[in-house]
């Protein structure tokens, strides 16, 4: 197999995409960091973001000792996995980890020089925080095609001309995808219990109990919840989002090869394609950065407005590019394969802009909740549960357009179930979902926006830069939160599409695990033939994959049902960790003369300590709860059984995740509504009452909730990896 010279666009984007991280790096490194109390500061959160990382490292590198070891065995000693798997394993995970430090590197020393710049202008501060969250945007992107690339070069040259060099290739390289949700889960699961045992303790004791404002320097948690802040919304949505990032890519690959196994030369082009969308969009992300600007005195809808002409000029730039890439590369149904990407990119914007009208404080339900603080803390929460749970019905109906879309359109509407009819449809989901991400290099960059903008208000208030800067950095904090939650929802979003193809990449794992084995099996047409020879309904036939076969709704059921265990499991983790956060506050208020009179100084470090402890210790259970889960399922009820276990926990995980992370948004957003002046302002009755929505919905967007997308496909790789021992066992 000869790899086309159109193929090293995709290394070439991977270097020009690490290249302006790099400049945007240095540009921020030369910005001023203001004065010696905000250095201070800043070095502080650095230290400790920077200490955390470490030790999560740490724990992390033994499990993946642990799994790498079981993957060489399963390779090596009982012959059931394909020998590449455990190196293409711990590449995932290590490029993974690495896009996570380097974002959160750059946020730490972001948010004192966003700070700064916000003294002088709110379009300074914006232009930093933005640029500073490009460099995640772009360090993902550029590292997944890297490793994407080097994985494709090395296999192409061991395998050229094997028969089923393409298949193997991408069956393989899908594990690599494992490795880089394992270290997503631990990333974002500890980040997200570090940062909010934080956050719950500084406003419940600080802002509630103490009368102190946010970020209040007499607050012994504020300098934990900074530190939180980058180690759970910038490196672990970092690791989170590379994961899908690369996921979506090598499943449609796979996708693409079994689509066109019987036309080699289309089955290469099929194969390269979501790469080289994903290449393009690389540099159209790029051009979108340099187009996110905004005016001195912007309003919320002025600053979103400002961030949207970025996302959305790149998003319909790859649209129009789609269509050239799909056409010049000569693919079978090109033009309708163009449309699956543009349904993927419009789902993205919809659902981005669903989550935007439900947590942002410029409009009505976020309002609403505001209002409901006249009341009292009791429906606060009741208002933000029943939003969240009213703001599921667009995305899953978003979704389930996108799906039916991308799927017709790739087959040219065929709605026979028949093997070409399927297997070029799910192709075409696939896309959809590379579509979605392909511009992830400034939607990222938008996320990652969030927690630097917030760090800098934190920043500011410690450092007592006034209140005509404090306005200008609440101002980029709320537009942050609103940022943040869009970016969730956005994640979510494309883990459905991305879950979808890796299901249908998981049957062409079986296939390769019984061919392997020398398994035979019978056809629809009652003759008994090689695994290589059968199509997908001859595997749904063969392995009674339907809802009457008990296996399968067992495991829809376990799939379901491992959604709302892992997210009690995390938010009863942020529980306790927040008692214990509260108890010290509480000390050291009592025992420490002068903190609350500004004379004393508090043990801040004391507050790190805790965080740091909790997570490591809490992170472990619900993460390695998440590998197991789809081993023991298989063994027990095995194909048919992860199949339905894949879709319950793709369909009950979905829903959940974006209810707990736009009811986690709104909370948040309503406390920024009063504060800003509503119904009484800061210290108001209604706002004491939106503060303790806010810490109920802490857990849920920063925790449970994002961690969820992570949940589905890390169960999805599982299956993959472990098909050859499913296969096995059954």
């Amino acid at each position: 197999m000869n790899i086309p010279t159109v193929f090293w666009l995709v290394p070439i984007a991977s270097l020009v995409a690490l290249g302006m991280a790099w400049f945007f790096f240095r540009s921020m490194m030369k910005a001023d960091e203001g004065t010696p109390r905000m250095k201070e500061i800043a070095l502080y959160v650095r230290k400790g973001a920077m200490a955390y990382l470490k030790q999560q490292y740490k724990v992390v590198i033994y499990v993946f000792i642990a799994l790498a070891a079981l993957f060489a065995f399963m390779a090596y000693g009982l012959g059931v996995q394909n020998p590449w798997v455990p190196f293409a394993f711990l590449t995932g995970g290590f490029f993974s980890g690495l896009a996570g430090f380097f974002g959160m590197k750059t946020a730490t020393y972001a948010s004192a020089r966003t700070a700064n710049a916000a003294r002088k202008s709110l379009d300074g501060g914006l232009t930093i925080a933005f640029r500073s969250g490009a460099v995640m945007g772009l360090t993902v992107v550029g590292l997944g095609l890297l490793d994407i690339a080097i994985w494709f070069i090395v296999l192409s040259f061991f395998y050229h001309g094997d028969k089923m060099a393409l298949i193997t290739i991408t069956t393989t390289m899908l594990t690599f995808g494992m490795g880089a949700s394992t270290q997503a889960l631990f990333a974002r699961v500890g980040g997200g219990i570090y940062s909010k045992a934080a956050d719950v303790g500084a406003d419940i004791v600080g802002q509630v109990e103490a009368d102190i404002p946010e970020d209040d320097p007499r607050n012994p948690a504020t300098s934990a919840d900074n530190v939180g802040d980058n180690v759970g919304d910038v490196a672990g949505m970092g690791a989170d989002l590379y994961e899908s990032y690369c996921g979506s890519i090598l499943s449609t690959a796979a996708l693409g090869a079994t689509a066109f196994a019987m036309m080699p030369e289309m089955q290469l082009k099929a194969v390269i394609a979501p790469m080289l969308i994903a290449a393009v969009g690389v540099f159209l992300s790029i051009f979108g950065i340099y187009l996110v600007r905004t005016k001195e005195g912007a309003g919320m809808k002025d600053l979103l407005r400002s961030l949207s002409l970025g996302t959305n000029v790149s998003a319909v730039l790859i649209a129009v590019a789609s269509f050239a890439i799909l056409y010049l590369l000569g693919i079978e149904n090109w033009l309708g394969l163009s449309f699956s990407v543009i349904t993927g990119l419009a789902a993205g914007v919809i659902i981005g802009q669903a989550t935007e009208y439900y947590t942002s404080h410029s409009y009505k339900p976020t309002q609403r909740i505001s209002e409901a603080g006249l009341t009292g803390s009791a429906t606060v929460i009741i208002k933000g549960i029943g939003t969240g749970m009213i703001s599921t019905c667009i995305p899953v109906v978003t979704i389930g357009v996108a799906i039916m879309l991308s799927y017709l359109c790739a087959n040219g509407f065929n709605m026979e179930m028949s093997a070409d009819a399927l297997s070029h449809g799910l192709y075409g989901i696939g896309i959809a979902a590379v579509g979605m991400l392909s511009t992830l290099g400034i939607t990222l960059a938008t996320d990652a926006y969030g927690p630097i903008a917030d760090n800098a208000g934190g920043n500011a208030e410690m450092s007592e830069l006034g209140e005509e800067v404090r306005h200008r950095t609440d101002a980029l904090d709320a537009l942050g939160n609103t940022t943040a939650a869009t970016g969730k929802g956005f994640a979510i979003g494309s883990a459905a599409l991305t879950a979808l193809a890796l299901l249908a990449s998981y049957i062409e794992e079986v296939k390769i695990a019984m061919e392997r084995a020398g398994t035979t099996l019978t056809n629809l047409k009652g003759e008994v033939i090689n695994a290589a020879d059968a199509t997908i309904p001859d595997f749904m036939n063969f392995f009674q994959v339907n809802l009457m076969n008990p296996r399968v709704l067992v495991g829809a059921f376990i799939g379901a049902m491992a959604a709302f265990l892992f997210c009690g499991l995390t938010m009863e983790a942020v529980g306790r960790a927040a008692q214990k956060m509260v108890e010290e506050v509480r000390r050291q208020f009592r025992e420490i003369p002068g903190i609350l009179q500004g004379t004393g100084t508090p043990d801040y470090g004391s507050c790190v300590e805790i965080s740091t402890r909790a997570a490591q210790h809490e992170m472990i259970f619900p993460s390695i709860l998440a590998i197991v889960i789809p081993i023991i399922v298989g063994c027990i009820l095995g194909v048919a059984g992860v199949l339905g276990l894949l879709v319950g926990g793709l369909a009950g995980g979905f829903t959940l995740a974006v209810f707990m992370a736009n009811a986690g948004g709104a909370w948040d957003n309503a406390k920024k509504n009063i504060e800003e002046g509503a119904f009484g302002g800061k210290g108001s009755f209604a706002h004491k009452a939106t503060i303790v929505g806010d810490t109920v919905g802490d857990p849920f967007k920063d925790t449970s909730g994002p961690s969820l997308n992570i949940l589905i496909k890390l169960m999805s790789m599982v299956s993959i990896v472990m098909a050859g021992l499913t296969v096995a066992f059954v």
